[in-house]
């Protein structure tokens, strides 16, 4: 009924990669030939980074899918190994079974293996996805698979993208030789404010509009206001103005229908969202107008004071970079460290495949919906959650040692 309604054939705006719908954006028509240079100097590494949501997958999807019969593709897309995973998953995708295989039997069977591709003129491409979740030791098992091997240059090719905490690791210093043999670094950016109309249009073309408005042109500014330009969520606000548009039967959408979707998304301006963070820094409380402060968080370093931030209904990012919800700037930390998820009453904390971790009660958690009073630890800072409307922490204890000496 949606498809029908707007006389289109595919969803324009879905989330999953699609290489039909890349938009080829200045930048990421600059990103892709990076990528394809991989098969045009096979002697080196080329690095694509970019936010959560910039397009680096797409742009993968993009190039492999226009790879020929001349080129074997390994793709290791969970990045959470060991190095002994991470050659049995390059030898799965080779077809074999190596489970059993001890590390030395690995390379050497994948060293047959290139050299066999090589005496055919076939070509190899190792993409690794998500890279930045990688140990430092797959790494280095990654750069000396590239290295290692008569021949092996010329057949092997490797692409690492990652969000940009992956960069960070490849200037380690103990990664100097990985960095050395990195021939092309790319980052990916959001869309700029100009590029949002376009970016609109060639989805909805692909998905059969076929030059037909169905965006009014002055709701793109307010996209991009919503949005930052960031591919993802661009999908996200685009898809729900739609679906807004279908319920209420109006096949063209204007900024009513845009304003709608994003009071369904309970999304602020993405200025807003990224700069929360600072404005606590200069000694100010951000609340996002018209949300409820729900609970709050108690974020301690060391013997600096504690810095009070508030938690609404949706989801806040923590993590070491400015675009976070909640920046927390220290080396231990990932740029795009964990996130809390609100609704109703009930806050879950998430890791997002961050390299340290989160810390609960001494035990590294993945998932866990927050109590009242539960402190959980990042990198070297704690941080307390606190819901609205009760007692704090320290206060219940006083009255619990209150009533415990009164009935002694």
């Amino acid at each position: 009924m949606y498809l029908e309604f707007f006389q289109l054939n595919e969803h324009p705006f879905r989330l999953s990669p699609d290489a039909n719908f890349l938009y080829l954006s200045q930048q990421h028509a600059r990103a892709l030939a990076y990528i394809e240079s991989t098969l045009w100097f096979t002697d080196g590494f080329v690095v694509i980074s970019g936010e959560i949501g910039c397009g680096k997958t797409t742009l993968l999807e993009k190039f492999l899918s226009e790879l020929d019969e001349t080129v074997t593709i390994a793709r290791i897309a969970q990045t959470q190994i060991t190095p002994v995973q991470f050659l049995q998953g390059v030898l799965v995708q080779f077809g074999y079974r190596p489970f059993r295989m001890g590390k030395a039997e690995l390379i050497d069977t994948i060293d047959r293996h290139l050299e066999d591709l090589l005496s055919k003129g076939q070509k190899v491409v190792i993409v690794v996805d998500e890279a930045q979740n990688l140990e430092r030791n797959v790494l280095e098992e990654i750069r000396l698979l590239s290295g290692v091997g008569a021949g092996r240059e010329k057949v092997l090719s490797i692409i690492l993208a990652g969000q940009p905490e992956l960069n960070d690791t490849l200037d380690a210093p103990d990664l100097v030789q990985l960095a050395q043999r990195t021939r092309l670094r790319y980052h990916l950016k959001p869309l700029k404010e100009s590029e949002i109309g376009a970016y609109v249009r060639h989805r909805l073309d692909v998905a059969g509009a076929e030059g037909r408005e169905i965006f009014d042109r002055d709701t793109f500014d307010l996209i991009y206001r919503y949005t930052g330009g960031v591919p993802r969520l661009l999908n996200t606000l685009c898809d729900t103005a739609m679906l807004s548009g279908f319920a209420e039967n109006v096949s063209f959408i204007t900024e009513k229908e845009l304003r709608s979707a994003i009071d369904e998304l309970q999304w602020t301006d993405y200025q807003s969202r990224t700069d929360r963070m600072a404005a606590l820094s200069a000694g100010s409380m951000h609340v996002v107008t018209g949300l409820e402060t729900l609970a709050r968080l108690m974020v301690a370093h060391k013997d600096e004071p504690a810095v009070d931030f508030p938690v609404a209904q949706g989801r806040i990012i923590l993590g070491r970079t400015g675009d976070n919800d909640l920046q927390i700037e220290s080396k231990f930390v990932s740029r795009h460290h964990a996130q809390i998820v609100t609704y109703g009453s009930d806050s879950v904390l998430e890791d997002l495949n961050s390299t340290n971790g989160i810390y609960l009660k001494g035990r590294r958690v993945k998932k866990r919906k927050l109590k009242h009073g539960d402190v959980f630890v990042i990198g070297e800072h704690e941080i307390m959650y606190l819901k609205e409307g009760l007692p704090d922490v320290g206060a219940q204890e006083e009255d619990q040692n209150e009533a415990e000496a009164s009935g002694s």
